[in-house]
């Protein structure tokens, strides 16, 4: 049995319960040495092999799962964040599976809902943005020219961009083309939930500027939208003249019943 797991931001209490648990009762854990924060590892039992992948291939990483398999030892495969977003957990998987080992996948806390409450906000306000789009640049791999930065910002919804910050000026300039205005809020959020975490606010006119000036050039999300600014409308949930099908209109006090 193979265990993805999503180790979370960085902070060791933003693993989940049960992915702690896995890796308490591991018996060889490969990790993303480059990526994950190594205390972490530290609830691991003594004798559990534990394997840097960050230098290693797709190849000699199924090899030394189907090696567990083959002398019965259960792996954990630790990820950073969650495993769905950027994590190339489907090649492997698909391996394996062709290979007849079974998988289980433990989410993660990712380091975009990380960023959210390290700047103390939601991603979709009323009246502001009911979208929020997760993406990242085109550098090494290839992006389809449909999910361009420029393309998507055109829809001026709040975007969460990864894996960008080797190109601060090209991103920048995407921004704008597709149509933020450069006055438009942002930041820069570093190394969420780590130690160094660094929150930088700024707008997408200084977004390349800020980058440059605090020296970051990976390891950072960048948030645009207007969402980090002041104006949104009220939500309706919690709206007296709104009802609902727990809610009467104008009517408060119902979730009181029982409190003395």
């Amino acid at each position: 049995m193979v265990d993805f797991v999503g180790a979370g931001s960085g902070a060791v209490d933003l693993i989940t319960v049960r992915g702690q648990r896995l890796l308490e009762n591991a018996q060889c854990v490969i990790y993303t040495g480059s990526l994950i924060n190594k205390e972490l590892l530290s609830v691991c039992p003594e004798d559990c092999r534990l394997i840097d992948s960050s230098r290693l291939s797709l190849d000699e990483v199924i090899g030394i799962i189907n090696e567990n398999e083959q002398q019965g030892t259960d792996t954990v495969r630790l990820h950073t964040g969650d495993p769905s977003l950027y994590g190339a957990i489907r090649e492997q998987i698909d391996r394996l599976r062709e290979m007849g080992i079974q998988i289980r996948i433990t989410p993660g806390v990712s380091s975009f809902c990380a960023a959210a409450a390290a700047l103390e906000t939601e991603y979709t306000l009323p009246g502001v943005s009911q979208t929020v789009i997760i993406t990242r640049m085109e550098g090494r791999t290839a992006v389809p020219p449909r999910e361009s930065i420029s393309s998507l910002a055109a829809h001026h919804a709040t975007m969460v961009i990864f894996l960008s910050a080797f190109d601060t000026r090209r991103l920048q300039d995407e921004l704008e083309a597709g149509g933020y205005p450069p006055e438009t809020p942002a930041a820069v959020v570093y190394k969420v939930t780590h130690p160094d975490e660094r929150i930088i606010r700024c707008t997408v006119g200084k977004l390349h500027e800020t980058a440059q000036s605090e020296g970051i050039t990976r390891t950072a999300l960048f948030v645009i939208g207007d969402f980090l600014g002041s104006d949104y409308e009220l939500s309706k949930l919690y709206d007296s003249g709104f009802e609902t099908g727990y809610r009467n209109k104008n009517t408060t006090g119902g979730g009181q019943q029982g409190c003395t």
